[in-house]
């Protein structure tokens, strides 16, 4: 199923937006449905500050999944596996 992201962003000074329609796996969205999105959404972030060589002052304001969903702090807490 696909979920649709919208992220909030701060770098270089400047604030952003950036929002896209995600790929997730339909059993773990049922299972926790924003664990789901946070991750999905905290690998998009990656994506997002290597593409545009984040800066110093790189920060998430506010991560929102279908419209009302706000999981920014859940995307905070996000940890790669290593």
């Amino acid at each position: 199923m696909y979920i649709n992201i919208k992220v909030y962003l701060h770098s270089k000074g400047t604030n952003f937006l950036q929002s896209g329609s995600f790929l997730v796996t339909n059993l773990d969205f049922k299972k926790d449905p924003d664990w789901t999105a946070a991750i999905a959404a905290y690998e998009w972030i990656q994506q997002i500050k290597n593409n545009y060589a984040a800066s110093d002052d790189f920060r998430i304001d506010q991560v929102v999944y279908n419209e009302d969903n706000d999981i920014t702090e859940l995307v905070r807490k996000v940890k790669p596996i290593i």
